[in-house]
């Protein structure tokens, strides 16, 4: 978000992957986001819709993406294991 120049106030919709609760809540909580953010994980994230083995991040961002409306953005989050993560916005046009 810093290299964009955007906070958490920018993004229409948030997609965690959360492999496990306590992971999305430590998440939301270190970007001040409120643990019942309307926002986030809208459609239950992954332990709701799944963890499809080998391609969460296309789940997490398709479902971002699907949730756009016309100048809005969306935040997806993914893990990658041993400490590693990743996260891609997106604006629908």
């Amino acid at each position: 978000m810093a290299r964009l120049g955007l906070t958490p106030d920018h993004f229409a919709v948030i997609e965690l992957n959360e492999a496990f609760a306590s992971q999305g809540l430590a998440t939301l909580r270190d970007l001040g986001i409120a643990d019942d953010d309307a926002r986030v994980n809208r459609n239950g994230g992954a332990i709701a819709l799944g963890h499809p083995l080998g391609m969460s991040g296309a789940r997490i961002t398709g479902t971002a993406a699907l949730d756009l409306k016309s100048g809005e953005k969306s935040l997806s989050t993914m893990c990658i294991g041993v400490g590693q993560g990743i996260a891609v916005a997106f604006e629908a046009v």
